[in-house]
């Protein structure tokens, strides 16, 4: 089981690790420095942990010894990326379904209107991707 623990400062930390943790937990992520300290009372909190997860700007600042203690025992202390900001409303498909009927010459009111998507949305998307119509030219001889 993964549990991700949150907290201001190390105090409130240890706090919530003592009351949030128990002998299922496997994989573990805290928004702190794991230091001696903390890395002590998630181990007594969940023996069974297998991975300590802290975000990559903390990452380097973390002992080296706990880290090398940690391997000896079969704990990995990993950095963990976590997204940020506010989720995309389209995903990456809806943007491949819009390349790909531009390429088969759809206008963009057309695919505006069968995928549901406002007419300026779809115009930000193909700006924002430079998504541009395929447009086919003739030999002239």
């Amino acid at each position: 089981m993964r549990v991700e623990i949150t907290a201001r400062n190390v105090r409130e930390l240890l706090r919530k690790i003592d009351e949030s943790l128990n002998e299922d937990v496997t994989e573990v992520y805290i928004n702190l420095r794991p230091t001696k300290e903390v890395v002590v009372r998630i181990l007594e909190n969940a023996p069974n942990v297998k991975v300590i997860g802290c975000p990559p700007s903390l990452y380097p600042k973390v002992s080296k010894k706990v880290i090398n203690a940690l391997e000896k025992m079969g704990i990995r202390v990993v950095p963990i990326a976590k997204g940020r900001g506010r989720p995309r409303k389209y995903s990456e498909k809806t943007v491949s379904l819009i390349r790909e009927m531009l390429h088969r010459g759809k206008s963009p009111r057309e695919i505006s209107r069968s995928l549901g998507i406002p007419i300026r949305t779809l115009y930000y998307l193909i700006s924002i991707y430079n998504l541009r119509p395929f447009v086919v030219e003739d030999d002239k001889d």
